[in-house]
């Protein structure tokens, strides 16, 4: 039962197999249910004409009888013995005066229970077409006609034919019927589901290769599925065909990317050192041009850093970003780059430790990256009298760092997105502290690069935590 449960929760009502199933199973039922209906009615109709044609034949032949019998004896008697002759165990038949009396009736009537007879003498007129009446669970066909001799109405006869066993029959099969119309719709159900599961799984396959497949597969990825049908082979070709049209087009974009980042990056040092050099000699230089050249300095030295980080992402995809991985001290790194943040702010940044000594197998240069810019990242979403910490400590073979803040914090939807390139949680706020929303997208990079991962908890106003995971050296390495 529990089994049954979970794949009837699992069932998706939009899926092309619910609805292919759903579909012919709905046709399927329809056209069955129409037959064994139409079916139903026909047999009925058989049935009932059979009788209705036997009371069309007593109603047409009684007057006759009488006619003949009253020729031999008095017309009472006569009418009497031509009742008696037409009636049997299943056929009731009496004769109702026009002032509503009966003036004779078939002894068959006596074999008939008293509420039955009553409830059917009890009727006034009798329909001209013989038609089925039901009476406590019993079956009679009804039909009447009127009673002419000699020219004189002597009355309306009614013919009552009892056919309750011959519909308890038909109705035992319309409901044996129904019930295998239902089984065959249910197996049918089931039949037509398994047989499209099966066509729907080479499209199953296609989605569980493509599902699969990164940026850096795009070149080598082949889709292909056995024994599926034509019109899946060629989506498959195509969905290769589009697959390696995107990694050109990705291939292409990461080496403009690269290109123009290598090409901008020299000039622009070179103008960054000649600003430098006349701020130095700024004897000569009035108040405004001392201003102008300082933010030319510094927006040429951000544009500087925006270039290596882009280089760097594109060195990552290309795969030659390489990492120089050697046995450090994870705890006096820390305290280097605390030291230089501390020299370029007038921040409080405080270091908490639970491990003296905490050994780490990464890149100096990068790791060393990766701080500054957690701690820069802090330094600008955080007020200036908050102070930042840094927590070191160490899980299994893991060592672990957590940079705080008390800053602004980030929304819970947007905590997600905040390691893609370019992302940035304020727009405003970002113009104004310079960021370009790729520090935290080069931490990512580098860290996974060095067999670590980087994840944030935050909630607003209270703040914001980023937490480094990175292997810790050992000697049997």
């Amino acid at each position: 039962m529990k089994q049954i449960r979970e794949i009837w929760i699992n069932i998706d009502p939009f899926s092309l197999q619910s609805r292919l199933t759903i579909g012919t199973a709905t046709f399927s039922a329809l056209v069955l249910g129409s037959l064994a209906t139409w079916l139903s009615w026909r047999m009925q109709q058989i049935l009932v004409d059979s009788h209705k044609y036997n009371i069309e034949q007593i109603a047409k032949r009684l007057p006759q009888d009488v006619q003949i019998y009253s020729e031999m004896m008095q017309p009472e008697t006569g009418l009497q013995k031509a009742i008696n002759n037409l009636a049997n165990t299943n056929i009731l038949l009496w004769l109702k005066s026009p002032d509503n009396k009966i003036l004779v009736k078939s002894a068959t009537l006596d074999l008939v229970s008293d509420t039955k007879v009553a409830e059917l003498m009890s009727l006034t007129k009798m329909p001209i077409k013989p038609q089925v009446y039901k009476v406590n669970e019993s079956y009679f066909v009804l039909c009447g006609s009127s009673v002419q001799v000699q020219g004189k109405l002597l009355g309306e006869l009614f013919v009552v034919k009892d056919i309750t066993r011959e519909q308890k029959m038909f109705l035992g099969m319309v409901q044996s019927l129904a019930i295998i119309s239902v089984l065959a719709i249910i197996i049918l159900t089931a039949a037509i589901a398994f047989y499209i599961q099966r066509s729907l799984q080479p499209l199953r396959q296609l989605n569980q290769m493509a599902s699969v497949i990164s940026a850096e597969d795009l070149g080598q990825s082949q889709l292909s599925v056995k024994n599926a049908p034509s019109e899946v082979k060629e989506l498959a070709q195509t969905l290769t065909m589009l697959l390696s049209r995107l990694s050109q087009s990705w291939k292409q974009e990461r080496e403009f990317v690269s290109n123009v980042s290598h090409e901008l990056r020299t000039p622009l040092t070179i103008v960054h050192g000649y600003l430098q050099s006349v701020l130095r000699r700024q004897n000569n230089l009035t108040q405004t041009q001392q201003e102008a050249l300082e933010t030319a300095a510094s927006e040429a030295e951000r544009t500087i850093r925006l270039l290596q980080d882009l280089l760097d992402l594109a060195r990552a995809d290309s795969g030659y970003l390489y990492f120089q991985m050697k046995s450090y001290v994870l705890n006096d790194l820390i305290e280097e780059v605390v030291m230089m943040a501390k020299k370029y702010s007038d921040r409080i940044i405080k270091i908490e430790s639970k491990v003296d000594r905490i050994e780490v197998k990464a890149d100096y240069s990068r790791l060393k990256q990766v701080l500054l810019n957690l701690i820069d990242n802090a330094i600008k979403y955080s007020e200036i009298d908050t102070p930042i910490a840094f927590k070191l400590n160490q899980l299994e073979d893991r060592a672990i760092v957590e940079v705080c803040d008390r800053g602004y914090g980030i929304p819970l939807q947007q905590q997600a997105r905040i390691f893609e390139r370019f992302y940035r949680v304020d727009e405003s706020r970002s113009h104004t502290t310079g960021g370009c929303g790729l520090g935290l997208s080069i931490v990512k990079t580098l860290v996974e690069g060095m067999g670590g991962s980087v994840s944030v908890q935050s909630k607003l106003g209270e703040g914001s935590t980023f937490t480094i995971s990175l292997p810790m050296y050992s000697s049997a390495i």
